[in-house]
């Protein structure tokens, strides 16, 4: 049972005249006690009557035992876009319910203002009603629900009956992708490497495409001499960038991609340059895998061809999250090894950070010999805030400090990307806004120079 605000204004009603009885009573012609007994008399009397009409209306509201309630899930939807979660509820009871439901979505779902889940109800029998309530996640992964609240009143709207009633769903929420602005810029490059666009210097590439007359400023080296034998004018050779190679990307998930870069993990600064450098390896024909690691295999995907790719990686990347466990990189080696065989282009995203020293070091020698290999970082663009403060003078002790601590963490930092350059591998480190476009750039600069 329920009780609403309209109860306690009828029993506030009562409380006035039981207080004013003593003072209409004239204390001279009334016998003794007789005020006291009046007011008494009032207030169970009003008692009486509030409770009269309480039971009457809890009586006459309809049962929410009587609703049953489905709800349409939405399927998934981009973090920072909204999205409607449909709910039909149907009465099958003998009575109109009237009320209220409230759609019991957790804080991190972003029920949007101003029903914030909360919804009138008014189903006669036998009859359905959908309501709609939106979503604005603000965390990536898997929303669940798993009850709605439904509160049926009586016709006075004093008391009514409420239950739970069970109504699970999830919405999957997935990477917003925000880097795929630099989409459009990155085909661009893409095209100018495959000729399709007009550029002042043709990529050579590493296969062969077809053979065309010679013009002014075409290397030499390009001629192809028995087809200018057999043509009696000068021929050369045209090349495309290699097609068809294997690109497996490796998401850190250990505990150094919880670390805060802003208002979000790295690990979703990861995601975004993994999926920038996806949709343009897939544009270009090369095979993109996905493998996202610690101490076990968090996710995975190989196999997927676009258009089925992308949505194939948002899906496996929507729920993952850092474990706080350091990564085994030699299980990751393992893994790596078993999905690809062959030479082809390995990339790492994982934090250039000294603790990964031990772990990464030893391992990267052995990938570069078997792949070519690029360690993607994500920086965090506070240090280099932080440092800025040695110079300015009149800061703190506490500031001097964070500053010195701030510069030492960039030089370890500098010291550990030496070393992975030094065992063959690309190196790209960047904050969250330059990693995705400058991931992609290496990418293409190995693939005209035909490293993959």
């Amino acid at each position: 049972m329920v009780l609403t605000g309209r109860w306690v204004l009828l029993v506030a009603l009562g409380v006035l005249p039981a207080a004013l009885v003593p003072a209409l009573v004239d204390p001279a012609a009334a016998p003794d006690g007789a005020g006291g007994w009046l007011r008494w008399a009032g207030v169970l009397g009003w008692a009486a009557v509030v409770v009269l009409l309480t039971v009457l209306d809890l009586l006459l509201a309809g049962s929410p035992r009587s609703l049953t309630v489905r709800r349409e899930e939405p399927g998934s939807v981009r973090l920072g876009e909204r999205t409607a979660v449909p709910l039909v509820v149907e009465s099958t009871g003998g009575r109109r319910v009237r009320g209220a439901l409230r759609d019991a979505w957790g804080p991190s779902a972003g029920v949007v203002v101003p029903d914030r889940g909360r919804h009138r109800l008014d189903v006669p029998p036998g009859e359905r009603r959908q309501l709609v309530t939106e979503l604005e996640p603000r965390r990536r992964g898997d929303r669940e629900v798993a009850s709605v609240v439904v509160r049926s009143l009586g016709p006075l709207g004093i008391a009514g009956r409420q239950r739970t009633l069970p109504a699970p769903g999830r919405v999957r929420v997935l990477p917003p992708f925000t880097s795929r602005r630099h989409l459009p810029a990155a085909l661009e490059r893409l095209r100018q490497l495959d000729g399709s666009a007009s550029v002042q210097v043709r990529g050579q590439g590493t296969e062969f495409d077809s053979l065309r007359e010679w013009v002014d400023g075409d290397d030499a080296r390009s001629l192809d001499w028995r087809a200018t034998a057999r043509r009696g004018s000068l021929v050369v050779r045209t090349w495309r960038p290699e097609r068809d190679r294997r690109v497996l990307v490796v998401l850190d998930t250990s505990r150094t991609a919880a670390a805060r870069i802003g208002d979000a993990p790295r690990l979703d600064a990861a995601m975004d340059a993994a999926l920038l450098l996806a949709a343009v390896a897939a544009t270009a024909g090369d095979r993109v895998d996905l493998l996202a690691a610690d101490r076990v295999v968090r996710a995975s995907v190989s196999g997927q061809r676009p258009p089925a790719l992308m949505p194939a990686l948002v899906q496996a990347m929507a729920p993952l999250e850092p474990a706080l466990v350091e990564s085994d990189w030699p299980a990751l080696v393992a893994q790596v090894r078993r999905r690809m065989p062959h030479r082809g282009l390995l990339v790492l995203l994982t934090p250039l950070e000294p603790a990964a020293e031990a772990g990464l070091l030893p391992v990267l020698a052995t990938l570069t010999e078997l792949h070519t290999v690029v360690v993607a970082s994500v920086a965090d663009p506070a240090l280099d805030a932080m440092a800025a403060e040695r110079g300015v003078s009149g800061v703190s002790a506490t500031d001097a400090y964070t500053a010195a601590a701030a510069e030492r963490t960039r030089l370890e930092r500098a010291a550990l990307t030496a070393l992975v350059r030094r065992t063959g591998a690309v190196v790209v480190d960047a904050d969250p806004e330059r990693l995705p476009p400058a991931l992609t750039d290496a990418y293409l600069s190995l693939k005209a120079a035909g490293r993959l």
